[in-house]
Order: C-alpha cells, then structure tokens, then sequence
C-alpha cells in the first residue's frame, strides 16, 4: 500500500501524522512512504529523518493526496484537503464529524473511506487513540487556564496557589474521565483547591480510591455543577460522549452567576464544547470574553507542545495504521471489531450513529458497510 502524510494546515498545528519510526515500520511492512516535505518540522523531525526511514519527499499535498492508497493525518482535512480526496482512498485521522456538517457532507461527497481515531475502542471500553491527546489536552488545560487568569489577559489575577495567608485558586473540573483526571492532577499539584464533577458513582469511587486527598470530587447534578460554578475561578471542561456532540452544561444565563473574570477552559470544543457560549479558537487568538467571563477554547490544544503530541499519538496510532496497511480497511476492521468502531464515512455513507444522530444523516451501520 501507498501510505501518504501531508503537512498539517489548520492554523498553529505543528503535529504531524507519521513519525519517521512509523514510517521506517511501514517501509519495513512493505509499503511505500509518502511525506510531504517539510511536514514533520514543526515536531522536531526534518525531511532528512523520514528519508532516512526509507519515505519519499513529495513537495506539495496534492502529490501526496494524488499518490496515496491511505491518507494518515492529525486534524480533520481541511476544506481545501477535502477536495483533493478521491473515491476509494483511505483516510485515517482524527474527524470530530457531529459537530462540523460541512466537513461530513464533503466526506460523503468524496466517496473516500475514513475511520476516525476518536471512536477506535478497546476491550476495557476506552477509546486509545483519543486518549494520549486526552492527556495532553487535560495536562495542558490548567496551565493554559491559569495563563488566561491573569489580569493582563482579561482574568481575575488569581494565582493558582495562591501564597501564605491568600487562598489558592478554585478550579472546577467537569468529568472525571482521562481528560479531567490529567487536569486535577496537575490544577492540584499547582496547588490549587480542585473538584472534580462526574455522573459515574464508579468513577467517583476510583477517584477517591486513587488520589484520595490530592483533588475532591462531588456528582454531577444539575444544581451541584452550577453551585460550584458559581465559586470558582477556573472551570474545565472534560465532558465525552464518544463520537457525539458535547452536551451543554453550562448556560449563557447562569455566566452572569460566575465570578468577574472567571476563566473556562473548553477542552471538549473539538465537539462542539460543553458550555453554550464556546466557539473554537486558535493558539494564535486563543481567548475571548462573553458576559465578563474568559473563555479558552483552542480545538487543538495538544498542537502547542507537538513534539511530546506527535510522538505519543504515533505510538497509539501505528499498530492500527500497519494493520490498515497490511490488510486493507477490509479486513482489517472484519478482524478488530474496534477499529471497525472507527468507521465513520464508507463510500457516501455515513457509518457511525452518533453522528448521524447528530446531524440528522441516515446511517448504514459498519458491518453493511464491510459488504458495500
């Protein structure tokens, strides 16, 4: 197979979607590398490491896209990737289809196959190909939201640890998933003053059971969440519902009931996010405000440290890759029920439920979709 790796475009995205180990491992399977040149500088990889590894240097995306049986990226394709796949052609990245109709209509249009990293399973019930950019995102979210708390970037001037005789910070993590643990972990080792909400009694008790005194948790009900709400200073979002549209948990009204200058990091915007007054940004301008309230919300926030992003998202991804690459998308998801999970768009059909739920599509479900 002919595996291709353009350069990323969304704006501020310095990860790439092959590291040189992964194309050296595709090499020695047997197949052909393509990289785009130039694609791996942003995460510390020059051309000279994937020629090295046996990959050939294409100049442009469209090379890359024109040349390849299987497209490997990070983002979701952009508008101008989009048209340059074809009927038949692979494309594995991650996708965030619920919350982007145009991105989803274009795939159907395409006639490409495309299986998402954020719906691939495991047999515990995780999603591995979510979860290392989960960890960055969460470790990243109480740095970035302390930043954005200073008052020169419109925040209350709250330090997170505050200093003797002035209390820390009162961050609020909604989910207790691997996005929010990592966010706890490190909001508290910064020496903040941290709950964690969830709905799972389960998770509560494994939380407790784990960090014990490190971070407090409560559950999520509606009136809980707002209350703690309305006393933090930093309030995180880590809300998942795999391959759907967050919900919104946090309304434009009840910002009004928030502190002055209160900062809200959105880690679930690359679904849409989980307060109702989010809108994706970038690193370049990351943040804005709404009602008095700072809100960050970057759908890419593991691309600002893409060298440690890269290199982990390419040790989850790469066994999934060889076996696409291997096999064929066929047989490959016939034999891994959970890479079959991935499927999202096969030959104009949608293929995933939630998704389709989402948008109001019609689904063919992915096992049908094996026989198209």
């Amino acid at each position: 197979m002919k595996i291709g790796c353009p350069t990323e475009i969304k704006p501020q995205e310095f990860r790439v979607g092959l590291t040189p180990n992964a194309a050296r491992e595709a090499v020695n399977h047997g197949h052909q590398v393509v990289v785009q040149t130039g694609a791996g500088i942003g995460s510390g990889f020059p051309d000279s490491d994937y020629i090295a590894a046996g990959a050939t240097m294409l100049d442009t995306a469209a090379e890359v896209f024109a040349t390849a049986d299987m497209i490997v990226k990070v983002k979701e394709p952009q508008a101008g990737e989009r048209k340059m796949l074809r009927e038949g052609q692979l494309l594995f990245t991650y996708l965030h289809l619920a919350p982007d109709p145009d991105q989803t209509h274009d795939l159907l249009a395409s006639g490409c196959t495309a299986i998402a990293y954020e719906t691939v399973t495991d047999n515990r019930g995780g999603l591995p190909l979510l979860a290392p950019m989960s960890e960055v995102a969460g470790r990243l979210a109480p740095q970035v939201g302390a930043w954005t708390l200073q008052k020169a970037n419109g925040g209350r001037g709250v330090l997170m640890g505050g200093v003797p005789g002035v209390g820390p910070a009162r961050v609020v993590v909604i989910g207790g998933g691997v996005v929010g643990t990592h966010a706890a972990k490190i909001a508290a080792g910064m020496g903040a003053d941290v709950t964690v909400l969830d709905r799972s009694l389960a998770r509560l008790r494994y939380l407790d059971d784990v960090f014990g005194g490190t971070f407090k948790n409560s559950y999520a009900s509606a009136g809980n969440t707002i209350e703690l709400v309305q006393q933090a200073d930093m309030v995180i979002g880590a809300v998942l519902i795999p391959g759907a549209a967050a919900p919104k948990l946090v309304s434009r009204a009840q910002l009004s009931e928030m502190k002055p200058g209160a900062a809200i990091v959105d880690v679930a915007i690359d679904q849409g996010g989980c307060f109702e007054t989010s809108h994706a940004t970038t690193h370049q301008d990351p943040i804005y405000e709404v009602d008095g309230i700072m809100h960050y919300c970057v759908a890419n926030m593991p691309g600002a440290v893409a060298r440690t992003s890269t290199i982990a998202l390419g040790n989850a991804t790469m066994p999934f890759m060889l076996a696409l690459a291997d096999k064929g998308w066929r047989q490959a998801c016939e034999e891994d029920e959970h890479l079959l999970n991935g499927l999202n768009v096969h030959a104009g059909k949608l293929t995933y439920y939630a998704v389709g739920k989402a948008l109001g599509i019609d689904v063919l479900a992915p096992g049908l979709a094996l026989k198209t």
